[in-house]
Parts: C-alpha cells; sequence; structure tokens
C-alpha cells in the first residue's frame, strides 16, 4: 500500500540526500511542520494525559486496529531468525530500517509472533500532528513521543523509556535512520539515540532488518506491491566494562554492520550510496 503523494520527487531528494551523505535528511514533502511550542505541547500532553482513563481507553482502542492492520499487511511477511531472540528476554530495543509509515506492523508481527501484548512505537511529534485514522494511530497505538528539547530527553522520555524497558519489560521499536525514506532498500548509517538508551538502561538491542520483495501485482501506475522479509540479525548487549559512551559507538557499529551485512546477502550486491532505481522497492522504473 503507497502513501502519500508525488513519489517521484520524494525519490528524487532520496537520490540527492544519499549520494551527499545527508541520511537523516527529511525526504517527504508534505510533512508537518510545527512550531517550538507545538513540539512542546504534544510532549507535554503525552506526559500529563497517558495514565487517564480515556487515554487508555483510546490506546486499547487503536492497538486493536493496529493488530488488525498487522495481520492484514503481513498475511504473506516472513521471519527468519526468530530463534535469535531468547525465550526469556525482558524488555528490549528493536532497531530497523525505516522506509514506510507501514513498515512497524512488520515489527509487530515479530512481537505478536513473541506473544507480547505491547509494542511501543517512538516516533517524531510531526506525526503526532497528522489527522484521520493515521493521526489517531500514531497518537494512541502504543507510540511515545520524541522531540529534540533536551529537558523532555532527560527527564520525562527516559522516565517512559525506563518504566517499559526495565520496569514492565516491553519491547520497544526506535528508528536509528531517523526520517523514513520511501521504499528504500538500503540500510543508512545510524544515529545513537537508540544506542544510547540501551546503554543507559542496560537493555539488549534486537538488530532487525526488513528486506522488500517486488511482486507482480500492480499497487499503482507507478508500483508493484512488495512483500517484507524481516531477518532478525542479532541480540546485542550493552558491555558492563565499558561507559555508556564507548558502549554507544560499540553497539552503533556492530548494529550497522549487521544490517549491511544482511543486506549485501539478500540483495547480492555491495553497500554503496551510488543510486540506482532498484534502490526504490517496486518502482517500476527499474522492472
Amino acid at each position: 500500500m503507497i502513501i502519500g503523494d508525488n513519489r517521484e520527487a520524494v525519490i528524487e531528494n532520496i537520490k540527492t540526500f544519499a549520494q551527499s551523505g545527508a541520511f537523516h535528511n527529511k525526504v517527504e514533502l508534505n510533512d508537518p511542520v510545527l512550531t517550538p511550542e507545538q513540539n512542546r505541547e504534544i510532549t507535554r500532553s503525552f506526559i500529563e494525559n497517558r495514565t487517564s482513563m480515556l487515554y487508555k481507553l483510546k490506546s486499547k482502542i487503536a492497538v486493536a486496529m493496529a493488530k488488525t492492520a498487522t495481520k492484514i499487511i503481513n498475511k504473506d511477511t516472513q521471519i527468519i531468525g526468530l530463534d535469535k531472540i531468547p525465550k526469556d528476554i525482558g524488555g528490549a530495543l528493536i532497531t530497523s530500517n525505516h522506509f514506510s509509515p507501514l513498515e512497524n506492523t512488520v515489527i509487530r508481527h515479530l512481537t505478536n509472533n513473541l506473544k507480547r501484548k505491547h509494542l511501543g512505537i517512538i516516533s517524531q511529534t510531526t506525526n503526532f500532528a497528522m489527522g484521520g485514522i493515521i493521526g489517531f494511530l500514531m497518537n494512541y497505538a502504543d507510540t511515545i513521543p520524541i522531540s529534540t528539547e533536551p529537558r523532555y530527553l532527560a527527564r520525562d522520555f527516559l522516565s517512559v523509556l525506563k518504566e517499559k524497558l526495565v520496569d514492565k519489560k516491553q519491547m520497544i521499536l526506535l528508528y536509528p535512520e531517523q526520517e523514513m525514506w520511501f521504499n528504500y532498500r538500503k540500510p543508512r548509517p545510524p544515529k545513537n539515540g537508540a544506542y544510547f538508551y540501551s546503554a543507559k538502561l542496560n537493555v539488549p538491542i534486537i538488530s532487525c532488518f526488513v528486506e522488500m520483495v517486488d511482486m507482480d501485482e500492480d499497487d499503482t501506475e507507478e508500483f508493484k506491491k512488495v512483500k517484507y522479509v524481516l531477518h532478525i540479525l542479532d541480540v546485542l548487549y550493552p558491555d558492563a566494562n565499558k561507559t555508556p559512551k564507548e558502549n554507544t559507538e560499540l553497539l552503533s557499529q556492530m548494529d550497522y554492520n549487521l544490517k549491511k551485512e544482511c543486506y549485501e546477502k539478500v540483495y547480492g550486491k555491495e553497500l554503496t550510496y551510488e543510486f540506482e532505481p532498484s534502490d526504490i522497492a517496486g518502482w517500476k522504473k527499474a522492472l
């Protein structure tokens, strides 16, 4: 399912940023733009309302909707490497490549298979400003807003992560690539957030990579449908003998290397960031 217009322009942005090494730049054209005050209002509202009965009711409905969508979207999704996740694993951060508003359902498909009731999803505040059904899911389907405000990150955000990962032993999805790049097959160098919080809270990282396979059936005039193969690469643990800074750097490099190796194996080519049409899954120009 293709969500969003102006795909040609978005792909042109991907091409430009990939070849210049600007791997964390926004490529979508019409995402909401928030003022600092609007950002603070979203995070304030989340912190103040998340324990209310109304919020919990909406969350229950949104999670049920997300789980239904997960079953539909991932009816053909294959999971490889499920046995790499220990049965007694507690709270964990999950990292994966970020290429669609719907690919978090692939990770939810994983946590459903692990019999987990909840999957926390860390999402930028701009996503919480969306309207309609997508906006409802973005606000209530176990989502956690992240912003650049230092006070929120250091106090409230960290407190929520500790509650979910350490106290409740839940799993949380955090995209190290930051911005969504539409149907982009290649893993991008990560930002440090996931690895810092892994080290800070002493929780493991489940390293994942989603392979996209072109199908014969058309999705739109420009794109074929794609199906997913979720690769569980490894479970990475912080080293108790290293500092948080050392662990952050080590885990980041280990995770990127795993994703790079998986990309090269499943697509049969060396990872470079020279753009070619086949970098965009399902794009008919590449077929």
